[in-house]
């Protein structure tokens, strides 16, 4: 087979992988995985192409997939194996700051809607073990639900260090601000295991939200939304139930 048709399949597959990985019952785990570690890096390395991805930064360890599902999402994945929120290498130190890679991609949303969206309306999302379709960590970049922005400036208290107990979605979750992603500190990941009781022990439960404050481009703050799965409460852990895949906030004004 030619080249240019032999990379044609792969790009076909590909995009057969992506569509399947972004169901909930997708029936191969390492979908995801392989479009990355398969296709997505050796093709920047020896093509300076990502496709299928949308970008590959080798440097940083990371790559960005159009998610399937929805107009606007985005998916940003590690390079290398990291299996999910409970990879207990996500809260070693010198792991890649991939809630910051993910935020600095939004703006791809934003293009694919054609029309530039302020911070408040974006959201990044990590969901539980069990709430989701793969065994590679993918972060989901997209718009939030239409209400959330103003309900939490409405109703929680901009107190620095606290978690705030809050109903969303019919499931309990903990929300506090932050001043940055891009800090070892306030990395989602590291705050959540560092300053909820338990929660590093069991973070296979764990999911997390975050959203962007602020009307321009860039965010002044974050708020960091945590819920975890609980069989009981009938809660699956599954933060990305607070983003809507429609955006449907691009087409209020």
């Amino acid at each position: 087979m030619a080249r240019a048709g032999a990379r044609l399949m792969r790009l076909t597959l590909a995009a057969g992988l992506a569509c399947a990985a972004s169901g909930r019952a997708a029936a191969d785990p390492d979908a995801l995985w392989r479009i990355v570690h398969g296709q997505c890096q050796p093709d920047e390395l020896r093509h300076h192409d990502p496709r299928p991805c949308a970008a590959v930064d080798l440097r940083r360890g990371y790559a960005v997939l159009k998610d399937r599902r929805g107009a606007s999402q985005f998916l940003l994945l590690p390079t290398r194996r990291i299996s999910g929120i409970e990879d207990p290498r996500l809260l070693a130190p010198q792991t890649p700051r991939y809630w910051q890679a993910a935020w600095d991609a939004r703006r791809r949303v934003g293009a694919r809607l054609q029309r530039r969206l302020p911070a408040g309306w974006l959201s990044l999302a990590v969901n539980s073990a069990g709430a989701r379709s793969q065994d590679q960590l993918h972060i989901h970049i997209d718009c939030v639900a239409a209400g959330l922005p103003a309900w939490l400036a409405a109703h929680v208290p901009d107190r620095g260090g606290a978690w705030s107990p809050v109903a969303l979605q019919g499931h309990a979750y903990r929300v506090r601000r932050v001043a940055t992603l891009d800090s070892r500190r306030t990395d989602p990941f590291r705050l959540v295991a560092r300053t909820l009781p338990g929660a590093a022990a069991a973070m296979a439960r764990e999911s997390i939200l975050v959203l962007g404050i602020g009307d321009g481009e860039h965010a002044t703050g974050f708020y960091v939304l945590e819920t975890h799965a609980d069989a009981l409460a009938g809660n699956p852990g599954a933060a990305e139930e607070l983003q809507d895949h429609d955006c449907a906030l691009a087409h209020l004004r």
